[in-house]
This record gives structure tokens, sequence and C-alpha cells, in this order.
């Protein structure tokens, strides 16, 4: 497949995010990356249901939703009926991880799961087989704009490489500190999925940065 693009919401201008969400609809991205984050988990926080429900009311895409929260068991079916097409827990806020993956599949929801930078791919080892997608973050969760961890390449290659040799249909994202400059090494190293943020919406043209990312690769 080639790589598909997820703006993330959480660099939208949010007094004009009806208009931004249009731009992301008639653009070439695939998907919308809607982040929450609770002041736990991160030292930051965003939005809850209510704004997830008012971009899936206006998107034509589907809403990619990365949970940075603390104990997200609890709240799968809320995100479900807010319009979470596929819905990512993190690794190290799950402890019961199979029992999450399950339960979000039981909405009718792709089940991702995401990796800190310090947490190594091989303990998705017996998890893998059960994912759709695996979210690699390059940089430290709970704000925009942070530099690229480069090591983060490596991560992506190990990812691949676990998901081909466990028969995984799995694919995997990347998200933090990509920009036009990496995008080609991210995409060599085995990402399928890229979600950007500052490097779209800072730009004077968002949807002409949208399909640069697009032709990249």
């Amino acid at each position: 497949m080639s790589h598909l693009i997820a703006p993330s919401i959480l660099s939208a201008d949010f007094a004009n995010l009806g208009r931004d969400v249009e731009m992301i609809n008639h653009s070439d991205a695939d998907w919308f990356h809607v982040d929450i984050m609770d002041g736990v988990f991160v030292p930051n926080i965003s939005f809850g249901f209510p704004v997830v429900s008012a971009i899936k009311k206006l998107a034509k895409k589907p809403l990619d939703v990365h949970l940075m929260i603390v104990q997200p068991e609890r709240y799968i079916k809320d995100f479900k009926n807010a319009g979470a097409d596929i819905l990512t827990v993190h690794y190290e806020a799950c402890t019961h991880l199979h029992r999450t993956i399950q339960q979000i599949k039981e909405e009718g929801m792709k089940a991702g799961v995401s990796l800190n930078p310090h947490t190594p791919v091989m303990l998705l080892k017996d998890i893998i087989p059960y994912l759709d997608l695996v979210l690699i973050m390059s940089v430290n969760p709970g704000f925009g704009g942070q530099k690229f961890i480069t090591h983060s390449l490596t991560k992506l290659g190990e990812t691949a490489q676990l998901i081909a040799e466990s028969g995984s249909q799995a694919i995997v994202e990347i998200d933090g500190g990509v920009s036009l400059s990496n995008a080609d090494d991210i995409i060599k190293a085995g990402a399928k999925v890229l979600v950007t943020g500052n490097a779209v919406f800072s730009t004077p043209d968002p949807e002409a940065t949208i399909k640069e990312f697009k032709d990249r690769g």
C-alpha cells in the first residue's frame, strides 16, 4: 500500500476548526488524527467527547483517535459513540492489553497500540497478531512541535519486521516531528501512516503541504 497521511487536529486552529476540518476533507489526506490527553498519562490536556463528536459530524474521512490517557478501557464505548473509527491505546497505560484490544474490536473499531520512545518494540510480540495498527511515538507524547527522535527510524524497521514475522496484518504509524525533510526516510524505514501536525498547519497552504507529504516516498 502507498503511505497514508493523517493530519493532527491538535495543531489545527480551534477558532476555525470547521474550516480546518473541511480543508482536510478536500485535501489528499487519508485520516483525521485526533489526540486525546488527560493531564495524567501526559503533561497536557486536549479535548473530550464533544469535540470528537463535532469533528465526526463534518469529517468525510476516518477518525484515527489516539488515547494518551490512563485506564483507556473505561472509555472505549464512549469513543465509539463519539465517532472513532480507529482507536489506539498506549502499551504503557494498559494493565490488561489483550482484553482492551478485544474490547475495541468488539465495538467495531480498528485497534492500535502506541509505544513511547523508551518502550522496546519486542514487547508487542504476544499482542501483534491481534492489532490493526502500531503507532510509534517519535517524540515524547504530550506536546506538538517537538524534534524528531532519530532512533525512531530503527524502531520503525523493527516493527515492520515483527509484523512480517508474525503474519500480522497491522500497519505502522508514526507520530511526532514528522516533516517534509524526514518523510522519505520515515517511509523507507517502514511507516505506512504519517501523522503530521505543525508541519502542515503552520504552512501558508496546508492543503498543498499535505499533497507534498502524499507525493513523498
